[in-house]
């Protein structure tokens, strides 16, 4: 252990296989405890010289009533409607809210946590930046002892509480719909490898292909860094194919609206030449020409319920173990995906 490093309570319970819960009542000398299980805990904390996070504390005792949130961006339909659910509990709750984003950029998404933390908030909610590829100024909250919630886009190695979508079912069900609209080579256009959402998009899109018993292809599945341009460099590769697909499921609505609107200004039909899917269900999906079939994933509640566990955390409602969180997403079938093969 690095010489004055401050040994947490985590580290104490990764050490004795309990929870962080279990190791906070045995310091406080709970009568909840079996004496053995206490004694244990007691003679492990001296062992490795813990000494209490006397700030942490302080600041748990005297708090501010004030949440930090960090979203990769505020104009995004899918991040507002998450912001109006936090902002609707935690006014509830009686807290405060300051927002951040990172702009999609890794640094500004330290610099936002920073800032928070000095800004004394009482607790986080943070979902990542698409560039967010290292990770430690997230394991540095957690071993202050700062509590923080990840929230739909998250990293799936850090022992904090997650609320995502069930992701998997969600591109499971899109590419399985392009295959029953008689789609014979879907692709998909996938994000930043590293997102978490790339991967368990690719992972339902893959799953479809599978039941299907269509081999995956490596040239069905393109990357997009998600900018505009990045999007519709994507789309001109896709034109540029000797043998394009005929369905594309695009990882979210953005990327098919812009891809959309490209191939229409080449004369590609849609969906007579290529079918077109989105994910999230943005207002623009539904107004597009023609209207764009998407998977519907509600920000609002995913807000609501990832502030709701973090109060409840706080107020020692809810457990300190962390949980993870799986709300599901509808399919929403329109005019983009209606072939008739």
């Amino acid at each position: 252990m690095k010489k004055g490093h401050q040994v947490t309570m985590k580290e104490i319970a990764k050490k004795l296989g309990v929870s962080v819960s279990t190791i906070s009542r045995a310091l406080k000398d709970s009568p909840e405890l079996h004496p053995e299980t206490k004694r244990k805990i007691v003679e492990m904390a001296k062992e490795m010289n813990y000494q209490p996070n006397l700030l942490a504390q302080s600041l748990r005792i005297s708090r501010t009533k004030t949440l930090g949130v960090i979203v990769p961006e505020i104009t995004s339909h899918f991040f507002a409607s998450c912001i109006s659910g936090i902002q609707d509990q935690a006014n509830v709750r009686g807290y405060n809210v300051m927002i951040c984003q990172s702009n999609e950029h890794l640094e500004l998404e330290i610099a936002n946590i920073k800032t928070l933390v000095a800004s004394q908030v009482d607790a986080l909610l943070i979902s990542l930046s698409r560039e967010t590829n290292h990770y430690e100024h997230l394991f540095e909250l957690y071993n202050r002892e700062i509590p923080f919630v990840l929230f739909d886009r998250v990293q799936e190695d850090i022992p904090v509480s997650k609320i995502t979508f069930n992701d998997v079912g969600g591109a499971y069900q899109v590419t399985k719909h392009l295959l029953e609209m008689g789609c014979k080579r879907v692709m998909y256009i996938s994000g930043p490898e590293d997102l978490y959402i790339s991967k368990k998009r690719k992972e339902g899109y893959l799953k479809a292909l599978k039941e299907f018993g269509i081999p995956e292809s490596e040239s069905l599945v393109k990357v997009t860094d998600l900018t505009t341009e990045g999007n519709i460099a994507v789309g001109e590769e896709i034109l540029e194919m000797d043998n394009r697909p005929d369905g594309v499921f695009c990882m979210i609505d953005p990327i098919a609206v812009e891809v959309l609107m490209l191939w229409k200004s080449k004369g590609i039909r849609i969906p007579q030449d290529i079918a077109l899917a989105g994910f999230t269900n943005n207002p623009t999906a539904a107004v597009v020409e023609p209207p764009l079939t998407t998977v519907s994933q509600p920000g609002y509640e995913m807000g609501k319920l990832a502030v709701s566990h973090l109060l409840d955390q706080l107020d020692g409602i809810a457990s300190d173990d962390p949980i993870s969180i799986v709300l599901e997403t509808t399919l929403i079938p329109r005019q983009s995906t209606k072939v008739s093969k």
